[in-house]
Protein backbone atom coordinates (compact mmCIF):
# COMPACT_ATOMS: atom_id res chain seq x y z
CA UNK A 1 0.00 0.00 0.00
CA UNK A 2 2.65 2.54 -1.13
CA UNK A 3 0.21 5.14 -1.67
CA UNK A 4 -0.86 5.63 1.58
CA UNK A 5 -1.18 9.47 2.50
CA UNK A 6 0.11 9.37 5.81
CA UNK A 7 2.48 7.82 8.20
CA UNK A 8 2.25 6.13 11.95
CA UNK A 9 4.95 7.78 13.62
CA UNK A 10 5.12 6.13 17.26
CA UNK A 11 3.02 4.91 20.23
CA UNK A 12 1.48 7.69 21.56
CA UNK A 13 -0.35 6.46 24.24
CA UNK A 14 -1.38 3.16 26.78
CA UNK A 15 -4.57 3.38 28.00
CA UNK A 16 -5.07 0.98 30.96
CA UNK A 17 -8.51 0.62 32.91
CA UNK A 18 -10.36 -0.27 35.90
CA UNK A 19 -13.14 0.13 38.50
CA UNK A 20 -11.04 2.07 41.17
CA UNK A 21 -7.85 3.59 39.51
CA UNK A 22 -6.74 4.40 42.76
CA UNK A 23 -4.96 0.90 42.83
CA UNK A 24 -3.33 1.66 39.56
CA UNK A 25 -2.40 4.77 40.44
CA UNK A 26 -0.67 3.25 43.20
CA UNK A 27 0.77 0.43 40.81
CA UNK A 28 2.05 3.41 37.81
CA UNK A 29 3.21 6.59 40.35
CA UNK A 30 3.74 4.82 43.76
CA UNK A 31 5.67 1.61 43.22
CA UNK A 32 6.63 2.42 39.51
CA UNK A 33 7.30 5.76 39.68
CA UNK A 34 5.92 7.28 36.65
CA UNK A 35 4.85 10.58 36.62
CA UNK A 36 1.23 11.80 37.07
CA UNK A 37 0.91 15.05 34.77
CA UNK A 38 -3.24 16.00 34.57
CA UNK A 39 -6.11 14.21 35.10
CA UNK A 40 -9.43 14.29 32.51
CA UNK A 41 -13.31 13.68 33.25
CA UNK A 42 -15.68 13.47 30.44
CA UNK A 43 -19.20 11.88 31.31
CA UNK A 44 -19.59 11.67 27.61
CA UNK A 45 -17.11 9.35 27.19
CA UNK A 46 -17.88 7.61 30.86
CA UNK A 47 -14.24 7.76 31.89
CA UNK A 48 -12.58 10.03 35.05
CA UNK A 49 -8.76 9.30 34.29
CA UNK A 50 -4.88 10.23 35.98
CA UNK A 51 -2.68 10.83 32.71
CA UNK A 52 0.62 9.89 33.57
CA UNK A 53 3.82 10.33 31.13
CA UNK A 54 6.80 7.78 30.45
CA UNK A 55 9.77 9.82 29.39
CA UNK A 56 10.41 12.81 27.86
CA UNK A 57 9.93 15.28 24.82
CA UNK A 58 8.35 13.67 21.29
CA UNK A 59 9.96 10.30 22.62
CA UNK A 60 7.32 9.98 25.64
CA UNK A 61 4.63 7.62 25.99
CA UNK A 62 1.45 9.18 27.72
CA UNK A 63 0.03 5.90 29.91
CA UNK A 64 -3.93 7.01 30.74
CA UNK A 65 -5.39 5.15 33.86
CA UNK A 66 -8.94 5.21 33.86
CA UNK A 67 -11.99 4.35 35.85
CA UNK A 68 -15.68 4.50 34.58
CA UNK A 69 -17.71 7.05 35.87
CA UNK A 70 -20.72 4.80 35.88
CA UNK A 71 -19.68 1.39 35.65
CA UNK A 72 -23.04 0.24 34.22
CA UNK A 73 -22.94 2.64 31.31
CA UNK A 74 -20.84 2.36 27.92
CA UNK A 75 -18.57 2.67 26.96
CA UNK A 76 -16.94 0.53 29.93
CA UNK A 77 -13.83 1.99 30.08
CA UNK A 78 -12.21 -0.78 32.69
CA UNK A 79 -12.99 -3.74 30.06
CA UNK A 80 -11.22 -5.00 28.42
CA UNK A 81 -8.68 -3.83 31.33
CA UNK A 82 -5.99 -2.80 28.42
CA UNK A 83 -8.43 -0.42 26.78
CA UNK A 84 -6.65 1.02 24.09
CA UNK A 85 -3.59 1.69 22.55
CA UNK A 86 -2.70 5.09 21.34
CA UNK A 87 -1.05 5.92 17.98
CA UNK A 88 0.88 9.32 16.69
CA UNK A 89 -0.38 10.68 13.27
CA UNK A 90 1.16 13.06 10.77
CA UNK A 91 -1.93 14.07 9.22
CA UNK A 92 -5.46 12.62 11.11
CA UNK A 93 -7.93 14.34 8.89
CA UNK A 94 -6.52 12.84 5.84
CA UNK A 95 -5.53 9.45 7.40
CA UNK A 96 -9.50 8.93 8.42
CA UNK A 97 -10.37 9.91 4.60
CA UNK A 98 -8.11 7.32 3.18
CA UNK A 99 -9.21 4.21 6.12
CA UNK A 100 -13.09 5.40 5.53
CA UNK A 101 -12.12 4.85 1.78
CA UNK A 102 -10.70 1.61 2.66
CA UNK A 103 -13.70 0.14 4.65
CA UNK A 104 -12.60 1.19 8.14
CA UNK A 105 -14.99 1.34 10.88
CA UNK A 106 -14.72 4.16 13.36
CA UNK A 107 -16.33 4.74 16.54
CA UNK A 108 -19.13 7.24 16.60
CA UNK A 109 -17.75 10.71 17.35
CA UNK A 110 -15.62 11.83 15.01
CA UNK A 111 -12.35 13.41 14.87
CA UNK A 112 -11.94 15.53 18.61
CA UNK A 113 -9.74 16.54 20.98
CA UNK A 114 -8.39 13.74 23.37
CA UNK A 115 -7.63 13.89 27.21
CA UNK A 116 -4.23 15.63 26.14
CA UNK A 117 -5.23 17.95 24.06
CA UNK A 118 -4.82 16.48 20.57
CA UNK A 119 -7.28 15.84 17.82
CA UNK A 120 -8.40 11.95 17.92
CA UNK A 121 -10.87 9.18 16.88
CA UNK A 122 -10.93 5.59 17.02
CA UNK A 123 -10.81 2.54 14.63
CA UNK A 124 -13.41 0.04 15.70
CA UNK A 125 -12.44 -2.79 17.59
CA UNK A 126 -15.06 -5.03 15.29
CA UNK A 127 -15.85 -4.45 12.18
CA UNK A 128 -19.29 -4.63 10.49
CA UNK A 129 -21.19 -4.99 7.02
CA UNK A 130 -21.25 -1.49 5.96
CA UNK A 131 -17.85 -0.77 7.00
CA UNK A 132 -15.67 -4.46 7.42
CA UNK A 133 -12.45 -3.64 8.34
CA UNK A 134 -11.36 -2.64 12.18
CA UNK A 135 -8.78 -2.90 14.75
CA UNK A 136 -9.17 -6.32 14.81
CA UNK A 137 -10.38 -6.41 18.52
CA UNK A 138 -8.25 -3.71 19.74
CA UNK A 139 -9.64 -0.27 20.38
CA UNK A 140 -6.91 1.97 18.56
CA UNK A 141 -6.63 5.57 19.08
CA UNK A 142 -4.96 7.99 16.34
CA UNK A 143 -3.89 10.90 17.49
CA UNK A 144 -2.92 13.96 15.64
CA UNK A 145 1.22 14.46 16.13
CA UNK A 146 1.93 18.00 17.51
CA UNK A 147 4.41 19.68 14.92
CA UNK A 148 7.78 18.65 17.18
CA UNK A 149 6.36 15.04 17.88
CA UNK A 150 6.35 14.68 13.77
CA UNK A 151 9.84 16.34 13.49
CA UNK A 152 11.07 14.03 15.75
CA UNK A 153 9.57 10.59 14.57
CA UNK A 154 9.49 11.27 11.04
Amino acid sequence: MSDRPFKVLGIQQVAIGGLDKSALTDLWTGLLGVDKVGDYRAESENVDEDILRLGHGPHAVEIDLMEPIDPEVAPKVHSPTLNHIGLWIDDLATAVDWLTEQGMRFTPGGIRKGAAGHDVCFLHPKGNEASPRSGEGVLIELVQAPADVIAALS
